[in-house]
């Protein structure tokens, strides 16, 4: 893996998505790594420097390459850098997803000012209706 010049990603952050910043930045790497954008072997900018260029809490970046390289995704070589591994590694997780999608409800749910209690209730509905479409179309609130 031969190491290419570190550059600053286009990343792009929508505030109003209710999306957590840590996981819009690890989709839009995956994103870029999965379209060849990024290349294996090319280096991420730096935690502070993604922090700086995004205007978000250097621990909010760190937190997003930390989940990147559990992934798979990247390699983060403590005084080195992190680097995009091979295309192999990159394919998008079910669980990453899912996180994604529960995080995004969560944020939804609480914009309509719902408890934990309510949100909890919810989904506990859902669980024991299961997949039956029938139900699909059910007002929970």
């Amino acid at each position: 893996m031969t190491a290419r010049q570190r550059r600053l990603l286009p990343l792009r952050l929508d505030f109003r998505t209710g999306l957590p910043v840590y996981l819009q930045i690890i989709q839009q790497i995956r994103r870029h790594a999965s379209s060849g954008r990024l290349r294996p072997g090319d280096q991420l900018s730096t935690v502070r420097e993604t922090a700086a260029q995004l205007g978000v809490n250097f621990n909010t970046v760190a937190r997003a390459y930390r989940l990147l390289d559990d992934a798979g995704v990247v390699s983060a070589q403590q005084g080195r850098g992190t680097y995009v591994l091979e295309k192999a590694a990159v394919k998008q997780t079910g669980s990453m997803t899912l996180q994604a999608l529960a995080a995004q409800y969560i944020a939804e749910a609480k914009r309509h000012n719902l408890s934990e209690a309510q949100i909890v209730a919810m989904v506990t509905r859902r669980l024991k209706l299961g997949t039956d479409s029938s139900h699909a179309g059910d007002n929970d609130g």
